[in-house]
This record gives C-alpha cells, sequence and structure tokens, in this order.
C-alpha cells in the first residue's frame, strides 16, 4: 500500500528501487468501477484527503472490497510507516521478503518502513482487505520509534509493543476476534468522510486497534531477536543494496548519510562486513555490474557503459577494470561473446 516527514519516500532493495506505493492499479480498478475503495490519506495515497494537522501521522487507512476476481495487484513495493493489513474475506497472495503465502480470512500482516512486500500474485481475488499505514518516524531498522501523541495506550505498553516490533519480523499472524472488530469499526468510519467528529471516531478506532495489537502480541509472546534493530544491520541492509544503485553519485559522506552514521563509524561497519574500505566495495560493485553489462549488453559501447556504472571517465573505468579483473573492458567483452 501506500514519506518520511522530511524525505522523498524512495527505498531501495538488491533487485529494485522501490516509491512508496501509490497504488495506481488499484486506482484504476476503483475508477472502472471495479472494486470499491474507502480511504483517508496523505501525500500520494489515494482516498479523501486527511486535513492538515488532524492524525498527522496516519499516511493511509481504509479498505477495499473487490466483489469479484481482479487483473490488477499491488506489485513489490515499500511504505513511509508501518503497514497493518486485515483480510476480512477472501483468500489473497502476500509476500514479504522472500516469505510467500496465501492470506485467509482473519490473517493479520505487518510491514515495516524498509521491508518489501506484494499483494497478489500477480492479481488479487475476490476479497475485502483493510489497513492502516501509520508513520512512527522511522525508515531504517535502527531508528527510535516515536508514536504518535495522540495515542492512549501507556508508555510502558507502546515500548513493549515497540520492543516487539522491532525485534520480531514475523509478517503474518493470526488476528482474534477484537482486531477484527476494529478493523470493521474503522472501516465503516472511514467511509463516512472527514468531518470532525467522524475523525475523532477514527482516532479512537485507531487507539483501540493500536492497544488490541499490543494485547494480541503480548498473548502470542514472540522470540525476539535485538540484532534485528542493530545499526550493523542497517549497514548491511544498505551494502546489499549497493551493487543495484552504482549509478548514483556516492561519496563517502554520502553513504554514511543513508545509514544515520558519520564517516568513521561508516567506514568501520563497512570493514567489519565487507573487510573492504566504502570505496572501494563501490568500486568492487560498479566493476562487477560493468562486467555484466559488457557481456550482457552487446550494443553499448564501452564508454557508455562505463558511465551507466557510474564512471566519470572511460580511461579510468579501463584502469580501474584491468586491476581488479586482470583484464580489459574490450577483452572482457570479446570473451563474454564467444562463450
Amino acid at each position: 500500500m501506500p514519506d518520511s516527514r522530511t524525505h522523498t519516500a524512495i527505498f531501495s532493495s538488491p533487485d529494485a528501487v522501490y516509491h512508496a506505493d501509490r497504488c495506481e492499479p488499484l486506482r484504476a480498478a476503483a475508477r472502472r468501477g471495479e472494486v470499491r475503495l474507502e480511504a483517508m490519506a496523505r501525500g500520494g495515497y489515494p482516498g479523501r484527503r486527511l486535513p492538515a494537522g488532524v492524525l498527522r501521522e496516519v499516511r493511509s487507512v481504509g479498505f477495499w472490497d473487490a466483489p469479484r476476481n481482479q487483473s490488477w495487484g499491488l506489485d513489490w513495493h515499500r511504505n513511509e510507516g508501518i503497514e497493518l493489513t486485515y483480510l476480512a474475506v477472501g483468500r489473497v497472495p502476500f509476500a514479504l521478503d522472500n516469505k510467500s503465502c496465501v492470506l485467509e480470512p482473519g490473517d493479520l500482516t505487518i510491514a515495516r518502513p524498509w521491508q518489501r512486500h506484494r499483494v497478489g500474485n500477480p492479481d488479487v481475488t475476490a476479497s475485502r482487505l483493510h489497513w492502516l499505514i501509520l508513520d512512527v518516524g522511522v525508515r531504517r531498522p535502527d531508528q527510535p520509534w516515536r508514536w504518535p501523541s495522540w495515542l492512549l495506550c501507556p508508555k510502558t505498553e507502546l515500548a513493549r509493543l515497540t520492543a516487539r516490533l522491532r525485534h520480531n519480523e514475523r509478517p503474518v499472524w493470526r488476528a482474534d476476534a477484537e482486531i477484527g472488530r476494529c478493523f470493521a469499526k474503522l472501516g465503516e468510519a472511514v467511509a463516512r468522510g472527514t468531518g470532525a467528529t467522524n475523525l475523532t471516531r477514527v482516532q479512537i478506532y485507531i487507539n483501540e486497534l493500536v492497544i488490541a495489537l499490543a494485547e494480541l502480541l503480548e498473548r502470542k509472546n514472540p522470540r525476539l531477536d535485538e540484532s534485528l534493530s542493530t545499526t550493523q544491520r542497517t549497514v548491511r541492509m544498505f551494502l546489499n543494496e549497493l551493487p543495484q544503485r552504482v549509478t548514483e553519485p556516492w561519496t563517502l559522506d554520502a553513504m554514511a548519510a543513508q545509514c544515520g552514521l558519520g564517516r568513521s563509524y561508516f567506514s568501520h561497519y563497512c570493514k567489519q562486513i565487507t573487510n573492504m574500505s566504502p570505496i572501494g566495495y563501490l568500486t568492487r560493485c560498479r566493476v562487477e555490474a560493468a562486467a555484466r553489462m559488457l557481456a550482457e549488453r552487446p550494443g553499448m559501447s564501452i564508454t557508455e557503459v562505463a558511465f551507466a556504472c557510474g564512471f566519470q571517465s572511460s580511461q579510468y573505468f579501463a584502469t580501474v577494470f584491468r586491476a581488479q579483473t586482470g583484464r580489459s573492458p574490450r577483452e572482457t567483452r570479446e570473451r563474454g561473446q564467444k562463450g
């Protein structure tokens, strides 16, 4: 489904770059009358616009009701907040990171901002799916969570809930009846519109949902892994993404900033993980990308390959490429063509 409060919502992974989801297939289906869409939203998410200053952390809340199988799904994406979805009716394919399943009625999913996920495979079936996307101020696993001030849940309970959400990333849970009732009431309120009294209802029902979620996870008592929220994990995730972002004009400062670190700390973690300096690792990623491109794209000139992989000149590219591979770019291309 469907920005950081201060940053453009663009996310990357080893195989693609993801913009915060605008739910375009769902929008189009709703315009065609194929699905009922009821939502309140901010930013690029579909639905009635939430007033400025009201429920600021709510990015999107609503539901779809598809009376028949659809010819669309929501492709891989990430969101600007934690997303809870609840399947009330139907069976829907769902995947998060490397885990895939078919959601059954009563299933609850939890996706954090750094987790890519998909609804449909590739299409969705007849279903009624509810969601809430709540911005808790994080984009990386190591950042501290900031819950909305209008939540009434005691701070101690929010701290326990935060720990269970940070240190356990199980994607699908069996919801209880209370969570189902909370989403049903939220759906009814969303359908009524953005009047002041109704927005108060929405606030109350979100409070009830958060409390119900905290109680559910308290009962389930999942095994927690504190390594999921470490700075090292954040750096590792960034380094895993870097091979697909070699065209960007990276500097040491820019890479460190992506992880919320200074140059020294970032370099320390990079050395721990890769046994290389950040610039050395970036250069290796660029050379490996260039080698693949030389083999797979014979129509591109060597200079075009160099620029496409982030090198600033073909001469420097040729020097670095030979130093790392033992062959010139031209020799690599010729060998690939013979193979």
